[in-house]
């Protein structure tokens, strides 16, 4: 027996009015049932306004007193950003809001008609009746530090991927105009590099300015790691390089855009970062955590940025299974499958403790540890990467104590886990 199911049907009462929604970009359309899945009134059509919205509250309370309903429960389809102002209008006016799995609508729409039709009149009905079937789960949204973790890792991770995008590019203008570069600056973003490349970056027109030229660069920026060898040095090179000598001035150009908009990304970068730690202090017991070997700001801050608050949990298994972590078997009959995790869930999420666990293995002695007792352990060994997924639900489980119960991280009690008898599989 399903009892989280059963407090779900309980919810929606004889004197429950059931509201089904679609949401749209600008326009969403509205159908009221009552519990027992018969229609109220008309389908209602509303702008995504303040005007709307008042215009959606006249119209559940008209049909409140006309059939005499005592509350309202308001069920979406989560339809990426659009629902958010909606849904704190609702929030807002003490209306309960729920959401719907947006497959399980896919795979209910054709319930009522056999029809695979898909339009603005008919998912609102269906979100409803799944509303009253108690298939819906109750939206979380963050606030206070979490609410400004949540966007600005956002940002954060936006941010990285532009600046891999900008230094690919740069790869390539290397690659195509002076392929030579990186034998003398083995790394192109050192300030002395960035520096003569804003004013000279083709090998013409290093070689027009010459080894003395360069250096007087340098010398004028007050950059003291080079000097005349290394000016030298890059002029020989300058003068033997096999890049492209067409579009040389074009060349020039592109490299000084490509440049502004790397230190201008590098400079948000720094800056939420900054935010990012800020917020991250704000919420207590981060600091055990940042104490922990291998555990960065990022991991922190992206981890928190996902779940929100940690005491809205029971326990750690519902944060394993809001990362997609949980096990999902695959047996028929005597057919035996192989068990994998259910990829159900916030892949952010997931993200950030993957890409947490595998620093760990190399700087964290306990987790490295427990990583090889599960990759060769006698009784079902695991592959490297299922020891790594394995781990990420020890991760989540030991934030969860640091930040829940207030305890600290001891090593000692994590290793303790290898001795107990039951086995893990990932």
């Amino acid at each position: 027996m399903n009892c989280k199911l059963n407090d779900k049907i309980k919810q929606v009462e004889e004197t429950s009015l059931v509201i089904g929604i679609d949401i749209g970009s600008t326009t969403h359309y509205a159908r009221a049932f009552d519990w027992r899945k018969m229609e109220l009134a008309k389908i209602f059509r509303f702008s995504n306004t303040l005007e709307g919205y008042e215009a959606l509250s006249r119209w559940m309370e008209n049909i409140q007193a006309l059939r005499h309903k005592e509350k309202v429960i308001v069920g979406i389809e989560p339809t990426g950003h659009y629902w958010f102002t909606l849904g704190q209008y609702l929030q807002g006016k003490g209306i309960k809001l729920v959401m719907v799995n947006p497959y399980a609508v896919k795979q209910s729409k054709e319930l009522d008609d056999n029809n695979q039709t898909k339009n603005d009149a008919k998912d609102p009905s269906v979100i409803a009746k799944l509303v009253i079937d108690g298939r819906y789960s109750i939206p979380y949204v963050p606030s206070g530090a979490y609410a400004d973790l949540r966007i600005m890792f956002s940002n954060r991770t936006r941010i990285s991927r532009e600046i891999v995008a900008i230094k690919n590019h740069l790869a390539r203008w290397f690659a195509i105009h002076f392929p030579e570069y990186k034998e003398v600056f083995r790394n192109y973003e050192a300030q002395s590099s960035l520096h003569l490349l804003k004013v000279a970056a083709t090998p013409s027109s290093i070689v027009a300015l010459g080894a003395n030229g360069i250096n007087k660069i340098w010398r004028d920026a007050k950059i003291r790691a080079v000097g005349m060898k290394r000016a030298t040095t890059l002029y020989e090179t300058a003068k033997k390089s096999i890049g492209q000598n067409q579009g040389t001035a074009a060349a020039e150009v592109e490299m000084k855009l490509l440049l502004e908009d790397y230190e201008a990304k590098m400079r948000q970068y720094a800056s939420i970062m900054a935010a990012l730690e800020e917020a991250v202090r704000r919420i207590p017991g981060t600091e055990r955590l940042l104490a922990i070997k291998g555990i960065g700001l990022v991991t922190v801050a992206g981890f928190l940025a996902e779940t929100g608050d940690l005491g809205r949990f029971e326990s750690p298994k519902q944060i394993q299974k809001l990362a997609g972590l949980s096990l999902k078997e695959n047996s028929s009959g005597q057919h035996k499958g192989e068990t994998t995790i259910s990829r159900r869930g916030r892949h952010g999420l997931r993200n950030v403790l993957f890409n947490a666990v595998i620093p760990l293995l190399a700087t964290n002695d306990e987790f490295r540890s427990m990583h090889e007792y599960y990759t060769t352990r006698t009784a079902n060994p695991l592959r490297k990467k299922q020891s790594a997924i394995a781990l990420c639900g020890k991760l989540i489980r030991i934030f969860y104590v640091v930040l829940v119960k207030g305890t600290v991280y001891d090593g000692q009690k994590m290793l303790a886990d290898i001795h107990r008898n039951g086995t893990q599989v990932a």
